[in-house]
């Protein structure tokens, strides 16, 4: 949807790692020195840690993206609960191999073989084990006998571990795992990036799609907000703009402010509390596809506006009804707002008791019933919200 207002080419802050996005931000730029002159060494482990979406995954994709296929070939695997076996056949998958037999034995003949075949053709190989933070000691020290096969005196296999910090505990931590310690040539820790980086990597990742600096344009702030509420986290500030753009564009907005920034952070507050009770995404395809219009009454747009008549159908009518009744209630304490607001007006200068006592009583519910119609129009403006994102992936946007 954003994309299109905007005039981009694609979705710039989709949460995949995606190598055409990267940004060498100052810890991400220490990162590849690192990995750099370990794989320049040609042997050993590699050791890459961060937070969760600091940018491991996509330092490993530009990485990959990068390297000559010809003098170097990689392979993934992104780890669950492997125990040793299991990381062994998952290993030997990533290289392409079909192992006739079922057995541990088979896959590292396998193995073994493919990796002097690699050696003899004059490339060596490197194996990327991403979330290395879920293997289990005895899986790490598979790893660690991997990285002892050679052909000759010639080393046939290199591994670089990504892992969250408590991996990097845990190797630190652990006697079991002496031997790979001594293994480790280069190791280096993610950090957030530095406050000032946010724009410049906000505005690097739509220059990907073909952003010119205009529309949309950003208020200064808004970067600085950016980074201190995400603490500089890339997938985190990836998930707040993606947002902060989804805003501008149902909101018609050419310029993106503090203010926009301010409720979006609200709406994404919200997303715990409602992760308990999923949006089913059926629901998501009735989105319209044209702004709804405002209640010229309130000056509100309700919910059941910003659906189509054929869209209506589409979610269904348990959905629609639930929403027609939340428009319905936000509606009954509009007017019980007004109400209120005309009887403290009629009974402001009194100094009756009894009167006094009625008007706290009305100050009071004034107070409570806005409260109420705000966190209604919050939390319906997050559903829609979560059902435009949800109809907005490729996959979706394609069946509908």
């Amino acid at each position: 949807m954003y994309d299109e207002f905007y005039g981009l080419s694609g979705r710039p802050f989709q949460l995949a790692p995606d190598p055409a996005f990267y940004f060498e931000s100052v810890t991400h730029r220490k990162a590849l020195s690192y990995l750099s002159y370990g794989l320049a060494q040609g042997e050993g482990f590699i050791v890459i840690t961060g937070e969760i979406g600091a940018g491991k995954s996509t330092l490993a994709a530009h990485l990959t993206a990068s390297v000559d296929p010809e003098r170097l070939t990689v392979a993934q695997i992104v780890t669950s609960k492997l125990d040793a076996g299991e990381l062994i056949h998952v290993a030997a998958n990533a290289f392409g191999l079909t192992v006739p037999g079922k057995d541990k034995a088979s896959a590292l003949a396998a193995i073994e073989l493919h990796l002097q075949d690699e050696a003899r053709a004059g490339r060596r190989v490197l194996l990327v084990v991403d979330e290395a933070q879920n293997l289990s000691i005895s899986a790490i020290e598979e790893l660690r006998m991997l990285s002892n096969l050679q052909l000759g005196a010639h080393p046939l296999l290199q591994i670089l571990l990504l892992g969250q910090p408590e991996f990097r505990d845990l190797l630190d931590g652990s006697a079991e795992l002496e031997q790979l310690r001594q293994r480790v040539i280069a190791t280096h820790h993610l950090s957030a990036m530095e406050p000032g980086e946010t724009g410049p990597y906000i505005e690097h990742r739509l220059a990907r799609v073909g952003w010119t600096g205009n529309n949309p344009a950003f208020d200064q702030r808004v970067y600085s907000d950016i980074a201190r509420a995400t603490g500089g986290v890339p997938r985190r500030i990836n998930q707040v703009a993606n947002r902060l753009l989804l805003l501008g564009s149902v909101e018609q907005r050419s310029r993106i402010d503090a203010t926009m920034l301010k409720t979006v952070l609200a709406e994404l507050a919200l997303d715990r509390p409602l992760a308990a009770h999923p949006v089913k995404p059926a629901a998501a395809e009735a989105v319209a596809a044209e702004p709804a219009s405002a209640d010229p009454a309130t000056g509100r747009t309700s919910v059941t506006q910003l659906f189509s008549e054929s869209a209506a159908q589409a979610v269904g009518p348990d959905l629609m009804q639930a929403l027609k009744q939340r428009d319905e209630q936000i509606a009954e304490l509009q007017q019980a707002v007004i109400e209120l607001a005309d009887m403290r007006a009629a009974n402001g200068k009194t100094t009756d008791p009894e009167h006094v006592a009625v008007l706290a009583d009305a100050n009071a519910r004034v107070a409570t019933l806005e409260d109420q119609i705000s966190e209604q129009e919050q939390t319906l403006r997050h559903v829609l919200t979560m059902l435009i994102e949800w109809f907005e992936t490729s996959d979706h946007r394609r069946a509908a």
